[in-house]
């Protein structure tokens, strides 16, 4: 009965180790190292020697393949990301050019830092969050993060309500703000990446209605705000479809 309950207790523990390594080696070769673990421990058991020197053992040797595998996968995003990188920066040149070419085109280091920063996290968003499913997962996730890169560039830029000294705009970025914390909420898993697309729906919703009763507007900001909330809510409906196809 104490084996039985230290097995099974160790078998717990190396489960939840073994979440650590990347999602495709884990479901390729995961449930095969959990039986294998407890056919070892098994064995010990019959022999009536001690589980604890077995356990330390497999952990430790399991740890260093994580460690191992995940620096593997990291080294492949790195290079995307690092390409994502050179990407925003050459594309950050166009305005840059076009400076020395006119006068209407006026950035400042603030400018192109919130520029780098914006385009730099939407792809470096997209890339990670890509390899988690399916195509309508990538559309999905591509249509939520345009749409809120340009809801922020819009509203950075000439505003969304009015110009972009209108204080009501400021209600504008919760928006994305909503989104961050509810994929940090969600882990990424579809049916929750739906839930807060429906939600950012929602908000930007509110928000466009606080913003017209508080100022003056335009039938055209009534129309743009519309497309938005229409974006966010054709991404949480691929995010459910994303769902129902993982089902």
């Amino acid at each position: 009965m104490a084996y039985e309950l230290s097995i099974r207790r160790y078998r717990h523990w190396y489960a939840r180790l073994l979440r650590l390594y990347p999602k495709p080696y884990r479901e390729r070769f995961g449930k095969g190292m959990e039986q294998t673990f407890n056919d070892l421990c098994r064995e010990r058991a019959e022999e009536r020697k001690g589980l604890f020197g077995l356990a330390v053992w497999v952990f430790i040797e399991t740890s260093s393949g994580i460690i191992g595998e995940n620096m593997t996968t990291l080294g492949i995003q790195n290079r995307n990301i690092l390409r994502i990188a050179i990407g925003t920066g050459l594309l950050l040149m166009v305005p840059l050019v076009a400076m020395q070419l006119t006068e209407d085109v006026v950035w400042g280091p603030l400018d192109f830092l919130t520029a780098f920063g914006l385009l730099f996290g939407t792809g470096a968003s997209f890339e990670l969050l890509r390899r988690r499913g399916g195509m309508a997962y990538r559309l999905a996730a591509g249509i939520g993060l345009a749409a809120s890169l340009l809801l922020v560039w819009a509203n950075l830029a000439v505003g969304i309500i009015g110009d972009e000294g209108n204080p009501e705009n400021l209600l504008f970025f919760a928006v994305p703000l909503v989104g961050i914390i509810g994929a940090a909420i969600a882990h990424f898993q579809a049916q929750g990446m739906a839930r807060t697309l429906f939600v950012m729906a929602i908000t930007h919703v509110l928000a466009t209605a606080i913003a017209v009763a508080m100022s003056r507007f335009e039938l055209r900001e009534i129309m743009l705000n519309g497309i938005f909330t229409a974006l966010f809510v054709a991404s949480a409906l691929l995010f459910r479809r994303a769902a129902q196809n993982s089902d």
